[in-house]
Parts: C-alpha cells; structure tokens; sequence
C-alpha cells in the first residue's frame, strides 16, 4: 500500500485534485512526499539540487528504494499552463504526473510525454483540459520562460 503525504507551504490554494488515486496507479507500494512550494522556495532548491538558477515548475528525486519526494511550484505552474491548453489545476497534474513518471525511471522524450498525456485523460475530465496532438513542443516542461524572456 502507498501513503502520499501532501504539504502546502505556499499561501494560495491548491486543489485537492486526484493525487492519491494517481499514484496508487502509477506508484503502488511507494510513499511519495507532495509538497507546494513558492517560486523564491523553489528556486533555491532547484540551484541546491541542480546547479540551476531559475524557478523550476516541478522537481523529483528518489530519497530511497521506494520513496520519492515531488516538489512543485503554483506560481510557475500557473504562469505556463495556458501555453499547454490547460487550466492552472490540470497543469498541476500533468506536473504530477511529470514527476512520478521520473521516479520510475522515464527520461524526458516522446515516450514520456505519450504516457504523461494518456494518464492525464485517465484522470482529469476531459472537458477540463485541451490538448493539441499537433504541437510539437510538448517537451517544455523546464525553463519554460515567462512572459518577459526570463526564467
């Protein structure tokens, strides 16, 4: 059996969305630490972790044989959801879902991006969301830049 334990450390809500029956798909008998974080938070975990200097809109890393830890950041969520046709609350999953799959092992690509889109229609209504099957550049999931060409 899985536990997701979810932190909101940011001072906007968050949508209780479909996060436990998501993992119990995707992650079954794993624990997965949830946690919303602010774009300065974000930031400093992304240059602690990473070596990189912007605000990341979804970080994973495993901490153990079947514990993953998944941070991801509202604010930045929200600014790049509209670039993918989706709401703010959908975008969010799809970030989930990002991360999940990098804890088991995916690596950014084609198939990743295949399997992030089928599991999204598997669980957000599909009057929620639009996806361009023509775009190409779905793979924009990091340093996505805002509105000003910065990071």
């Amino acid at each position: 059996m899985n536990v997701l334990n979810i932190r909101n450390l940011t001072r906007q809500h968050v949508p209780g969305l479909l996060f436990t029956a998501i993992t119990n798909v995707m992650l079954s008998k794993w624990e997965i630490s949830l946690v919303f974080v602010g774009e300065a938070r974000a930031k400093r975990l992304n240059i602690t972790m990473r070596g990189k200097n912007y605000v990341p809109n979804v970080l994973s890393y495993k901490v153990g044989e079947r514990h993953g830890e998944l941070i991801i950041c509202p604010r930045a969520a929200a600014r790049q959801a509209a670039s993918f046709n989706l709401s703010p609350s959908a975008y969010i999953v799809l970030l989930f879902i990002h991360g999940l799959l990098h804890l088991k092992g995916y690596r950014h690509g084609t198939t990743m991006e295949r399997r992030e889109w089928k599991l999204l229609a598997q669980f957000i209504n599909k009057q929620t969301y639009t996806h361009d099957t023509k775009n190409r550049n779905w793979n924009r999931y990091w340093n996505v830049p805002g509105k000003n060409g910065r990071y």
